[in-house]
């Protein structure tokens, strides 16, 4: 019986040519229109592709920071060329290798006549298809392997740790800048290896090398040994998996009882995971080198043999007898089969995030000194800052806002200036920037040439106010003045300035207003992109979507654009290696106002380390859009403070400092991009007064040290030692942020700028801690972490127990409710926390936001330490009745605000009432100031000194009845 065969098209046979369609040609017209709408919009595309990469590059170039670009730029061509070329290199090797494989005759059946069809639709553009498919597959793998171009610069740079994992021995650099690289380099050898496999089988099917149907044998042996080595490359690259897997156990992330995101190897690990992966690490090698051997014998049974008993091993060695180990050895008795592994966890964790050398000192919570030691120690022990940044916001925009067009950021910054002695004083600042929705007339020329920048800092002292509980600024005005002498005031560079100002060309700009005018002004700093080049001008119209900036007049010589024009965005640029910290801080610098910018080194891979997330961790009652981390959700398990960086807020210059010297992932990046990075020692004199420690740290090594205080591995896993951030008890639901405050622990001979929190025991309301941290960049304690460990069976208030004492006082709520007559508003200003003496000090400002204004001022302060409770006009005021020392001489009054009022007179109720409808009349008259209605303000002053004559009369009929 003969067997029917047939040539395979391709070879040189063709089908019968079917009769000829002739179809109607567009005119030659049409066809010109065609072409030319067609290049027009290829050069469209081009063009815009143009824009957004030349405008970046002037921007780079601009900030004098090119290298970084240009590094950047080279490194994503060159991993895109590289990797694309391999990919594509690959799967159209074996394409054609496929091709050239195939059977030259093919036995006659159904399934080959249907795949005949599709045989001779591909025979004239066998080359073209081969082209498109390997080009696809290029630029999509050439593109993804761009994007890893952080993992190949930090591989190619890596700096030594100098300190090794416990299980291997290998240095932390290996997990930190090794291992990620060739984990991408095995995830590329995967994914060439399987869309090699599906590319070729493919092929052998299409060409007959493989069957489906057909009887007979199902795949030639050309098609079973080239199908044989791509799956021995997979099982072999699974094998470097397994190996690798073996090193990823010690960064594996995963539940545990003892605490939450724990990182390392367990007991079940390190004693059945590890050598588990090191068997089938074996295993897949052997199975690899029978799917060779497929090349000289021509069958699968032994690979197919071989590959089932891998998988059946990674069931049973890798599922089954993990899960035996766990439950018949370690859940038995846990705590002494994984102590071993928690105190790796904990010294690990402790080193990634700085918190090893924390002191932790037990603290009574109680006091045992006698009242006037007490009161003594009050003045002294801390400079209580009852100027709440978060608070006075509006009373700065009320007071020194001046016109609609300027704004203040709705939390302000504590920072450090000198007072008229020549000490430092904590003083709360903000920067008057522009504010675009309050410009009068809004069009293109006002919001991008005319309203181009704020003007001038104000600054407040932080631990008193004035005697109508307003902020006593230091610097204030426009133009500015005080005690911060002369300086660039102009702000072009802010955190509310967002969009893109145009200056320095014909269009003036409105420099400030004042009672003779407006004054005009031209920018002449060099920041920014020049636009007289047309190129510039329309690769921004391009780029902004705004085609006025092409041929705008306002436009013209020495016109520059401006834009990045906030601190974190600017420095985010420079610097993509860095996450910045959310709470940029202005100071006057060397006669200039400049951003400084607190920014981090992180790495996922640090071995043992418990991961946080930054955007959870760093949250709290106060971080909003503006205050919360750049990377959000970035898991991390080590965090270093490596970087301080400054921008000018008049030419947006960015200068980025070595912060710590010891830390080898900034080493790394300071190898892959030299020079952008200077050196310590160049942070000038004034800078240094300025620099701080910076917040979002803190909060992250705050939430570690709820759990990793503890550093007995059997203390650790019971977890009776565990604390709580407390809630803010004014924010319910929101953790309390960490306070500035100038002060000193116990061990301490003088008061230090420092940030402090509190803590709760785990579940409790109680207080479990008081933590500080030296935050003076000058201390050479700066970093220092002091922690104060109450008795855990403690009774010592917290946070929010103080807060409900307040407010079920009678007689502070009986005064609450007389300062919220006339629908006025109480609000609490920061609920600070002071160790004393063995005691905790807790210190309230209340502000009080009077019907008819728009601003709070502070008019009471409450006090607490032990069970005593004060609630006075003044701090002074309030130790004293605290500590039982009123009327002494030594008052500390002079640190707080004067309200001429006298409080053992004040105890009178005529003279109470007397005073309050003072205060009624005062606020009244503010009000009428505020609104310019000179009558109302004269009828009040008319009721203000009615009232004082009352409250003088009242004080003399009480003193008589005494």
């Amino acid at each position: 019986m003969r067997t029917l065969a047939f040539q395979m098209p391709d070879r040189g046979s063709g089908g019968p040519s079917g009769p000829r369609i002739r179809v109607g040609r567009p005119s030659r017209r049409a066809r010109t229109l065609l072409l030319t709408a067609g290049v027009l919009a290829v050069l469209a595309m081009l063009f815009v592709m143009f824009a957004g990469f030349w405008t970046d590059w002037l921007w780079y170039r601009s900030v004098d920071y090119s290298s970084v670009f240009t590094k950047t730029l080279w490194t994503k061509v060159g991993m895109f060329a590289v990797f694309g070329l391999l990919m594509a290199g690959s799967v159209g090797l074996n394409i054609w290798l496929a091709h050239r494989l195939r059977p030259p005759l093919s036995a006659m059946s159904l399934e080959q006549q249907s795949l005949d069809r599709y045989r001779m639709g591909i025979a004239p553009y066998k080359k073209w298809v081969l082209l498109g498919v390997t080009a696809l597959v290029g630029l999509i793998s050439g593109a993804s392997a761009a994007g890893q171009w952080r993992t190949w610069l930090m591989w190619i740079n890596a700096v030594p740790f100098g300190k090794t994992d416990p299980q291997f021995g290998k240095d932390v650099a290996f997990y930190a800048f090794d291992l990620p690289f060739y984990r991408f380099l095995l995830s590329f050898g995967f994914a060439a290896a399987v869309l090699s496999l599906l590319a070729a089988a493919l092929v052998h099917y299409l060409y007959g090398g493989l069957r489906i149907t057909t009887p007979g044998a199902r795949a030639t042996g050309q098609a079973t040994g080239h199908l044989s080595v791509l799956l021995g490359v997979f099982v072999a690259l699974k094998a470097v998996a397994y190996w690798l897997d073996r090193y990823g156990l010690a960064v594996k992330s995963g539940d545990f009882k003892a605490t939450d995101n724990w990182t390392g190897l367990k007991y079940v690990d390190a004693n059945a995971y590890l050598p588990a992966k090191t068997i089938l690490f074996c295993i897949a090698i052997i199975c690899a080198v029978l799917f060779f051997a497929t090349i000289w014998r021509r069958t699968w049974q032994l690979p197919v043999i071989g590959f089932g008993l891998m998988v059946l091993s990674a069931i049973l060695i890798g599922g089954l007898y993990p899960a035996i180990v766990q439950k018949f050895q370690v859940s038995p008795n846990e705590q002494a089969k994984e102590s071993p592994y928690i105190k790796k966890n904990i010294e690990a964790t402790r080193d990634a995030y700085d918190i090893d050398d924390s002191q932790v000192r037990d603290y009574s919570g109680t006091s045992k000194a006698d009242n006037d030691t007490l009161r003594d120690a009050a003045d002294t022990t801390a400079s209580m800052r009852l100027l709440d940044p978060n608070v006075v916001s509006p009373t700065f925009q009320q007071k020194q806002q001046v016109r609609g067009y300027y704004q203040f950021p709705a939390t302000l910054d504590v920072d450090r200036y000198k007072d008229k002695d020549g000490n430092d004083q904590d003083t709360v600042v903000g920067l008057r920037e522009i504010n675009t929705n309050g410009i009068p007339e809004k069009n293109w020329i006002n919001e991008h040439f005319k309203y181009t920048h704020g003007y001038g800092m104000v600054a407040a002292k932080g631990t008193t106010t004035d005697k109508d509980g307003a902020p006593a600024f230091t610097e204030q005005d426009l133009p500015p003045k005080g005690s911060m002498g002369k300086y660039e005031g102009r702000i072009y560079y802010g955190e509310k300035t967002s969009q893109y100002s145009i200056v320095g060309g014909p269009q003036k700009e409105l420099d400030y207003a004042d009672d003779n005018g407006e004054k005009t002004y031209t920018y002449t700093g060099k920041s920014g992109v020049n636009l007289a080049n047309p190129v510039n001008r329309a690769a921004y119209a391009v780029a902004f979507n705004e085609p006025q900036i092409l041929y705008s007049g306002a436009i013209g010589e020495g016109s520059r654009i401006l834009y990045n024009r906030t601190p974190k965005e600017r420095v985010e640029s420079v610097a993509p290696w860095l996450t910045i910290d959310g709470d940029p801080y202005p100071a006057v610098v060397d006669g200039r106002i400049k951003w400084i910018v607190d920014a981090y080194t992180t790495t996922n891979g640090y071995p043992y380390s418990s991961r946080t997330t930054l955007g959870d961790t760093t949250a709290d009652s106060l971080t909003d859009g503006q205050r919360a981390v750049v990377a959000q959700q970035n898991r991390v398990n080590y965090i270093r403070n490596s970087v301080k960086a400054t921008v000018d807020a008049y030419t947006g210059k960015v200068e980025m400092y070595q912060w710590d010297k010891k830390d080898p992932v900034l080493k790394t990046w300071m190898k892959a991009f030299p020079g952008t990075v200077k050196a310590k020692s160049q942070i000038s004199d004034d800078l240094m007064d300025h620099l701080r420690y910076p917040q979002d740290l803190f909060k992250v090594q705050r939430e570690l040290l709820t759990r990793y205080h503890v550093t007995s591995p059997s203390q650790f896993y019971s977890g009776s030692e565990r604390w709580q951030i407390p809630d803010d008890p004014t924010h319910k639901g929101n953790a309390v942020p960490p306070y500035y405050l100038s002060m000193k622990m116990p061990d301490q001979k003088k008061q230090t700028f420092s940030l402090t929190t509190t803590f709760n025991p785990n579940n409790r309301e109680t207080l479990g801690a008081f933590m500080a941290i030296d935050a003076d960049a000058r201390s050479d304690q700066y970093g220092k972490i002091r922690l104060l460990k109450l008795p855990s069976n403690t009774t010592v208030s917290g946070p929010s127990q103080v807060q409900s004492k307040f407010n079920s006082d009678p007689s502070i709520a009986e005064s609450l409710n007389l300062l919220k007559r006339g629908d006025s508003e109480v609000e609490y200003g920061n609920l600070l926390t002071v160790p004393l003496e063995g005691g905790l000090l807790y210190v309230e400002p209340v502000y009080v936001r009077g019907a008819g204004t728009n601003y709070p001022r502070m008019r009471k302060v409450l006090v607490t330490y032990g069970e005593q409770i004060a609630f006075e006009n003044t701090l002074g005021q309030a130790l004293d009745k605290v500590f039982d020392t009123e009327g002494r001489a030594g008052d500390s009054g002079d640190q707080d605000q004067d309200t001429g009022t006298s409080p053992p007179a004040a105890e009178d109720p005529s003279v109470r009432e007397a005073l309050e409808d003072a205060q009624d009349a005062y606020e009244a008259g503010e009000t009428a100031l505020e609104k310019g209605d000179w009558e109302a303000y004269g009828k009040a002053q008319k009721d203000l000194e009615d009232a004082l004559q009352d409250a003088a009369e009242a004080e003399k009929d009480a003193k008589k009845k005494n």
